[in-house]
């Protein structure tokens, strides 16, 4: 859905343009043109009112006139620099909930022409850590939301709801990384609840980057749906050069890289990194209103991404 607005956003930058183009080099110029004639068989200047008339754009000329650069504007915002995104479901949580609305960064990982999303111009790689958006592998139309924790030639085993990384080893890097523990810190149980149990808080460190996630201790990983990579354990990985291995912070209520593979660096879409707007969505069963009207809004998640 994203791409078809992208491409009829184009479309109509280019309408309102080529309009815009017709009027100041083609149009414009005739009024004019028939303004001097008319003043020259008159013998002299013509009254404002008749100079208003024959100098007057016609209507949709403009409109498109009045709309080209507005709306170029936001075909260069929302192309190049940020787009906005809502967040549809808990699987990043407790980092983003449900009635988030969130900034991507677009240049943070290159940029790409709007319309068939190739790179024209590198920018930047994603971090351990990063909260990126990309395009589903097995959906391409669907953008996901993920957070990145292997990056190409990276080692991941997810056993036991205990997450191991074990970095690629860099050209001339003596000796190589070997297979840490990605630890994180108790912060308590009860605050989210998966079902009717309640979940564990912690708080991990992934690089540069210190966020929470959930564990739900109750329920089991799910090791038979895994994605199976071909020389490697059902519960391991190795991420591929170009590609990235992606995990929800809520573990345990995300379908995510564990399930279906990699991330493509070409369905790269950008960094999260602001919440501009997060509305309550919780409401009591009895409730008559639908459920996608908010019940509040949550000031206090405005600001930064981690």
């Amino acid at each position: 859905m994203a791409q078809y607005f992208s491409i009829l956003l184009v479309l109509i930058t280019l309408g309102t343009g080529l309009v815009w183009a017709l009027d100041r080099w083609l149009l414009a110029p005739r009024r004019r043109a028939a303004l001097a004639r008319a003043e020259a068989s008159a013998g002299g200047d013509l009254d404002q009112a008749s100079r208003n008339k024959l100098l007057a754009e016609p209507g949709w000329v403009e409109s498109c006139r009045g709309a080209f650069p507005v709306i170029a504007a936001v075909l260069v915002l929302r192309s190049f620099i940020f787009e906005p995104f809502q967040i549809p479901s808990g699987s990043m949580m407790p980092t983003l909930l449900v009635g988030d609305f969130i900034l991507v960064e677009k240049f943070a990982y290159g940029l790409k022409d709007p319309v068939f999303a190739k790179k024209f111009l590198k920018t930047g790689e994603p971090k351990r850590g990063d909260i990126f958006v990309f395009k589903y592998p097995e959906d391409p139309s669907v953008d996901y939301i993920k957070r990145v924790v292997g990056l190409p030639g990276d080692r991941i085993i997810y056993r036991n709801k205990h997450l191991y990384i074990q970095p690629a080893c860099q050209e001339g890097q003596s000796p190589c990384p070997g297979l840490t523990e990605v630890g994180s810190v108790d912060k308590g149980r009860g605050e989210f609840s998966l079902g009717n149990f309640p979940q564990d808080r912690r708080t991990e460190t992934l690089g540069d980057v210190k966020h929470d996630i959930l564990l739900a201790p109750v329920f089991p990983d799910r090791v038979g749906d895994y994605y199976n990579q071909p020389g490697t354990r059902p519960d391991e990985w190795i991420v591929p050069a170009g590609h990235y291995f992606a995990m929800g912070d809520n573990r345990d209520n995300s379908r995510d890289s564990r399930f279906w593979g990699f991330v493509p660096e070409a369905n790269l879409v950008g960094k999260a990194v602001f919440i501009w707007m997060s509305f309550d969505m919780d409401r009591s069963p009895d409730s008559w209103l639908p459920n996608w009207v908010p019940t509040g809004v949550r000031f206090g998640r405005l600001g930064p991404i981690h």
